[in-house]
């Protein structure tokens, strides 16, 4: 098993300290169970105490997770992030379902490592395997859905990646020590009806400091007319995967370091993959620890995080939505770029009748809606329709697939080869879309400008090597830098 520092984690223990949670695990010998950091429980004597990295691997060690502080609704990024992008990406994918019907072998060949390479970084760094990660993310998603929400027992198997009940009820009991039935029963919420779809309420932790004023103010300025409302403190967004089609809204819980997410939707085999594009959209598993370590070594963003403390890396939705938004978005204004994504879904995306909230009308256009639209009555530049009917096809075809798991550099070498994305519009693709946490547009002029010292501005290649001090969380020295010129910078 990896090194944990076992000095540090007893102080984060004997602190119940929540910026610590989800970044180690706490297995109890004497019990047999595993808890978190922040678990309410009176703590258990230290000759007792094993720590693990991540709960999949004090699992594997035969342990079982805490009822009372439910390791399943930790924030999920474990104390590797950071320390290896290819098991970073791995672990994106398999949250995303990825081993659910595929191999081990399949996953990485998209991520263009041997199995076996793989394997030995899974161990190196989570203390696990792949397979193993994947077969816990099941279980704990299954047995959140249990606990959190009245969907059917059957329902919240398949959703959990599952194929048949029998299958999910042994590997239940075995993880848990209990049947979901039982597990159910224990809660005093109404019983289960059967429905159509799912329709439920997740809680989704994170590790403070978190700005979520900001992170609101953020999407509500960018929010896209008829697919995207922010209003109340909530965020609300029409959401389409595959056949599936619904709706989901973001607000701050009333208490706690955590978000609500409220889920409507007509097929309950998305959950999963709805819930962890969430997580990616409004950065909940980031390690602001580790971030604000690495930052603060330079003077300037040392001043700027102390300032504000909890800014994080506005995810996206959907890639392909983000990479539309960021080639209309070149040389316009914010609010400019928000009338015309609002002219585009209304002329190619498709009508939603199933969302409550009024100003959600419709689904933002796929890739094969865009590539066969009609861009004569859309008003903008020849060379832009050019280029958004290129990323269409590209992407529509399978050409461009837009994933982070070829890595930074090979994707904006990839996404570039379209005449009219260059390396900012490339660089915050990567940023949002795919969350890379390294991405870095050096050319920014807003980066550029807050770099300024005096009369001089840096040029891009004195911007680019101040920023290898701060890799691998460059996009959040963006955020930052970005965030000190207030309002200014309109192309962010």
């Amino acid at each position: 098993m990896i090194h944990l520092d076992r000095d540090v984690c007893d102080r984060a223990r004997l602190a119940r300290d929540p910026r610590f949670d989800g970044l180690f695990f706490i297995g109890v010998k004497s019990t047999g169970i595993y808890c978190r950091p922040i678990c309410p429980a009176r703590s258990p004597r230290s000759e007792n105490i094993e720590y693990y990295p991540s709960a999949a691997a004090a699992a594997a060690a035969g342990l079982r997770p805490c009822l009372r502080c439910r390791p399943e609704t930790a924030p999920g990024t474990p104390a590797w992030n950071g320390t290896s992008a290819s098991v970073s990406r791995a672990m994106h994918l398999i949250r995303q379902g990825a081993l659910n019907d595929g191999s081990v072998d399949q996953l990485s060949d998209r991520l263009g490592l041997s199995s076996r390479h793989l394997r030995r970084l899974f161990r190196k760094h989570i203390g696990t395997t792949p397979k193993i990660i994947a077969d816990h993310q099941r279980l704990l998603f299954a047995k959140k859905l249990v606990m959190e929400t009245d969907i059917p027992v059957t329902q919240a198997a398949l959703a959990s990646g599952y194929g048949s009940l029998r299958r999910f009820n042994a590997a239940f009991r075995k993880g848990v020590g209990r049947t979901p039935s039982q597990m159910r029963r224990s809660r005093s919420q109404a019983q289960p009806v059967e429905t159509s779809g799912v329709r439920c309420t997740l809680d989704l932790s994170y590790r403070p400091p978190y700005d979520w004023d900001r992170m609101l103010a953020f999407f509500q300025r960018r929010a896209i007319p008829g697919v995207e409302h922010v209003a109340n403190g909530t965020y609300r967004r029409t959401v389409r995967l595959g056949s599936g089609r619904g709706e989901i809204a973001v607000r701050h819980a009333a208490k706690g370091f955590g978000l609500k997410l409220e889920i409507c939707l007509t097929d309950d085999r998305n959950l999963m993959t709805v819930v962890e594009r969430v997580k990616r959209m409004f950065d909940l598993d980031a390690n602001p620890q580790a971030i604000h370590w690495t930052l603060r070594q330079d003077p300037l963003l040392d001043c700027l995080i102390r300032q504000t403390p909890g800014l994080r890396l506005p995810g996206s939705w959907d890639p392909f939505e983000t990479a539309v938004r960021a080639v209309i978005g070149q040389q316009i204004s914010v609010k400019g770029a928000v009338t015309q994504m609002g002219r585009l879904v209304r002329q190619a995306g498709m009508p939603c009748d199933l969302a409550e909230d009024v100003h959600l009308a419709h689904f933002f256009p796929e890739a094969n809606d865009l590539a066969n639209m009609d861009w004569t009555t859309i008003g903008m530049p020849k060379a832009r329709k050019t280029t958004l009917r290129r990323l269409a096809d590209e992407v529509a075809s399978g050409a461009l697939p837009l994933e982070a798991a070829a890595g930074l550099p090979a994707f904006i070498d990839a996404i570039t080869q379209i005449r009219g994305i260059g390396d900012w519009t490339a660089n915050y693709i990567a940023m949002r879309a795919l969350g890379e946490p390294d991405g870095f547009p050096a050319s920014d002029l807003g980066i550029l400008k807050a770099l300024q010292k005096g009369p001089d501005r840096p040029t891009a290649k004195q911007a680019a090597a101040r920023a290898e001090n701060w890799r691998p969380w460059r996009a959040y020295a963006c955020i930052y830098l970005w965030h000190s010129l207030g309002n200014t910078l309109e192309e962010a």
